[in-house]
């Protein structure tokens, strides 16, 4: 049995002595000390032993054991240093190599134009809304006096999720939606995205943004829309642009118009830009039709209002020269660095 446990022992120090790796060394520990290991082995056959030799046997086991279990512990605390020293040289950082530059970003064109589009009218003490994407037919349609059968509801113009459910075509569903939470004067701006069945192309995308516009409250007139979005439209294009107010039809409004401005480029003169024409269609208005105003739980004998829709990718194609809507999504950093 003496011999047995001296070779044992000569042995497993060999080998814990060779273990490379602490996967290694856990292996050794197990052929040794596991509950199937050689020294458990040994020790299952003391009670084969004469009575006198079995307490200096296992004593010398016991011995053994300690001394195997202190080489484990001291060859796995040499294993663990050094892979920490490796990993120090191989994540070693030179602190006096230069700092990498960190590029950063800026607001995108929209982004932009929105923001200064929202700065003019809280100057003329308008406030922001929003509403929902997905939105109900009733506050697309049906409230803005868009009857069932009416070409705006053809599924090929207009997303829809369910009979009805729809992504929204514009942003007037949240001037509806105002009506029914607030109580005049209402003084408020709804810029958001929209949806609609266009195939790209330079000038058309299913997805872009909107800005709808409201204002109701006793006695407001045409002169009164007349005179905020020419007022808009000076602050966005400069003091020298002059508007010019083309009679048009909306359902929703009545009497409605189209707003155009002087063409920026050629000053009215005619050009390229504006075709020759001098003018620049920027966006659509009228007062609000007194079908929706009751609709909006407002009534049409005391309040009257005005509205206007602006798309916010066509203002910042002037604001800023751009002659490809496609160009505001694409994200080629070479056009978006110019901002």
């Amino acid at each position: 049995m003496r011999e047995r446990l001296n070779a044992l022992r000569l042995a497993a120090l060999e080998q814990i002595e060779r273990a490379g790796e602490p996967a290694r060394l856990e292996a050794v520990r197990i052929a040794y000390l596991g509950k199937k290991g050689e020294l458990t082995a040994i020790l299952k056959q003391m009670g084969g032993l004469p009575a006198e030799e079995r307490p200096a046997m296992g004593q010398l086991a016991n011995e053994l054991r300690r001394e195997l279990e202190e080489a484990l512990e001291s060859r796995a605390a040499a294993l663990n240093a050094a892979l920490a020293a490796a990993r120090l040289r191989e994540e070693t950082i030179d602190i006096t190599l230069p700092g990498r530059e960190q590029e950063l970003g800026h607001r995108h064109p929209l982004s932009i134009v929105l923001d200064e589009v929202e700065e003019i009218f809280l100057g003329m003490g308008f406030s922001v809304v929003t509403g929902p994407e997905v939105e109900w037919d009733y506050y697309n349609f049906e409230a803005l006096n868009i009857p069932a059968g009416h070409p705006a509801r053809d599924t090929q113009d207009t997303f829809y999720i369910t009979e009805r459910m729809l992504l929204r075509t514009q942003t007037s569903p949240v001037q509806m939606r105002t009506m029914e939470q607030r109580k005049p004067p209402i003084r408020v701006i709804a810029p958001g995205r929209v949806y609609r069945s266009d195939a790209v192309d330079a000038t058309h995308s299913p997805v872009f943004h909107q800005i709808e516009g409201l204002v109701v409250d006793e006695g407001v007139t045409m002169a009164e829309l007349k005179g905020c979005l020419e007022h808009f439209a000076k602050r966005l294009y400069g003091e020298d642009t002059r508007t010019r107010f083309r009679p048009h039809h909306f359902p929703f409004t009545e009497p409605s118009c189209e707003v155009d401005i002087s063409c920026f480029r050629c000053g009215g003169g005619g050009c390229s830009f504006c075709k020759g024409e001098g003018w620049v269609e920027i966006l659509g208005a009228g007062m609000v039709h007194p079908k929706v105003l009751q609709n909006g739980g407002i009534d049409p004998g005391q309040y009257s209002g005005f509205a206007f829709g602006v798309g916010l990718e066509r203002i910042a194609l002037f604001r800023f020269e751009i002659d490809d809507m496609r160009l505001l999504y694409e994200n080629d950093l070479r056009f978006l660095k110019q901002f």
